[in-house]
């Protein structure tokens, strides 16, 4: 009776690096520049794409409610109903941990004010350049991602 062997070689062998041309990789959503963009929000439709572009946004946004207060932060989730009275845009304001819950019916304003910090950035471009690295044998290299700031 034979059991396995024991070497010191690996039992199996490394997969050869990929070339980065050669990448499948697929397309990511195309995003508009709408860093600074003060929409028109004259009708519901209007003011709907705009907090979905909001949403989308990266970086902060200015909203400015029908009572003249105005909140800057960064828009993380929407509620999207039948009426504008039903739907709401969730903001975590700069200067606050305190989320704020906003009917969309009480907005009368929305600016793009913050600066959207991966703009410019793909993940294309991220994974060209690590193999580029890779391929010239610089050391260090790991698979988390640069800091955006």
């Amino acid at each position: 009776m034979t059991g396995p062997r024991h070497t010191d070689q690996p039992s199996h062998t490394e997969p050869p690096l990929p070339n980065a041309e050669t990448l499948e990789v697929a397309p990511g959503r195309m995003r508009e520049a709408v860093e600074g963009w003060l929409p028109d929000l004259a009708t519901e439709q209007e003011l709907r794409e705009a907090l979905e572009k909001a949403f989308d946004y990266r970086g902060d946004v200015t909203l400015t409610t029908k009572d003249g207060k105005k909140i800057e932060g960064y828009v993380f989730d929407r509620m999207s109903g039948p009426t504008l009275a039903a739907s709401f845009v969730r903001i975590l304001p700069k200067d606050s941990n305190q989320r704020q819950k906003i009917a969309y019916a009480d907005i009368a304003a929305l600016a793009f004010t913050g600066r959207d910090p991966a703009a410019g950035k793909s993940w294309e471009a991220w994974v060209r350049k690590y193999w580029e690295k890779k391929a010239s044998g610089e050391g260090g290299l790991s698979l988390q991602p640069e800091s955006i700031e």
